[in-house]
């Protein structure tokens, strides 16, 4: 299999790896979405193509991934609550993958709404349509604030 994301193109960054992790993860959601019944030794042979030798990378996939699928129906719930007028079925799917990631990092992940939200905006630019990037920074900054709210009340 040949790999379909150029690792050099995310090696630049302090946090490359992490940036080619969501982004393999968010590849793999969307396959997952797309293709509901897809072979998990396909999934697999993707992992191992696109994170050669990157065994911390690749737990890290692996954790968004399960972590999307295992609350899947929560993180649709709350995507539902602040996308006005926007059902789930409505959303792109690619859109609808890169929010339920991010959405996924920012409530039960420790990394900074801004820092997810920065990086689904980047997804939205590179995988989406032209206005791809606004709806998911209008959707996940509700999710940045909402979760800002939260920390300050404990």
């Amino acid at each position: 299999m040949e790999t379909i994301n150029n690792i050099a193109d995310y090696s630049g960054s302090k946090f490359g790896n992490r940036i080619l992790a969501r982004t393999v993860a968010f590849q793999i959601l969307y396959q997952n979405d797309m293709n509901p019944d897809s072979n998990q030794e396909l999934i697999n042979d993707f992992l191992t193509t696109e994170l050669p030798e990157h065994e911390e990378i690749y737990k890290f996939v692996n954790n968004l991934i399960n972590g999307v699928k295992e609350k899947r129906e929560e993180i649709d719930a709350k995507l539902c609550q602040v996308a006005h007028n926007w059902s789930i079925e409505r959303m792109t799917s690619i859109d609808r993958n890169i929010l339920r990631l991010a959405a996924y990092e920012i409530f039960y992940m420790n990394t900074p709404a801004s820092v997810v939200i920065n990086e689904a905006i980047e997804l939205a630019k590179k995988f989406s349509g032209k206005d791809s990037a606004s709806f998911v920074n209008g959707i996940l900054d509700s999710f940045g604030k909402k979760k800002n709210n939260e920390i300050s009340k404990n």
